[in-house]
């Protein structure tokens, strides 16, 4: 028998069966640890987020209390680098989530179980979270919360993920600061009421 010729004997399809659980484990496996890098990631991004904040608010304060507005520019230039940071960070995280589709795709396909409310399977993290949002507030449903589907080869949509840096969890208050020490810097440089630079 050639190695092209498929093995019909009871030790092929245990040979077969044995690659299929192999194979699940390993998709098990690679899915979970996935979602432990992503986790990983919010991490970061909240350490990056709370040094960012800390460092330009504390600037801002320091600013009004030595009476130098240049410190307000330094805030914001501050808050603008932890910002970019950030968006960068979740740029790096998201490129996960294509990954996590495809392995959630796959075990639909070839492991879900039909049940009396209809098909089952597992994992299903990633479309369900894309899922949830209709289910929760109402509006038009982004698709069937237990039939995942895969994510498109290249995305028809280039340059919608250059707005990250503008999702309210990335850019908040990271933005504020900046515009806050923006408009102290001008107002102390055009008038002179908060102090030398």
């Amino acid at each position: 028998m050639s190695g092209d010729e498929k093995d019909t004997t009871a030790g092929g399809s245990r040979q077969q069966s044995g690659g299929m659980d192999r194979l699940h484990d390993d998709l098990q496996s690679e899915y979970f640890r996935i979602v432990g890098i992503i986790e990983g990631f919010d991490q970061r991004l909240l350490t990056i987020k709370s040094w960012g904040v800390t460092f330009a608010l504390a600037t801002l304060g320091f600013g009004f209390q030595q009476g130098h507005y240049g410190l307000f520019l330094v805030a914001a230039a501050a808050a603008l680098a932890f910002w970019l940071i950030e968006g960068s960070v979740k740029l790096h995280q998201m490129r996960y989530y294509p990954r996590m589709g495809d392995i959630e795709v796959i075990s639909y396909e070839l492991w879900r179980e039909n049940t009396p409310s209809g098909p089952a399977s597992s994992p299903l993290i990633d479309w369900s979270f894309f899922t949830a949002w209709p289910r929760l507030r109402g509006g038009k449903s982004k698709g069937d919360p237990r039939r995942p589907r895969p994510w498109k080869e290249i995305n028809d949509q280039p340059g919608r993920n250059r707005w990250v840096l503008f999702y309210p969890h990335v850019a908040l208050p990271h933005a504020i600061v900046v515009v806050l020490g923006l408009v102290l810097f001008v107002v102390g440089l055009t008038t002179g009421t908060l102090g030398p630079i």
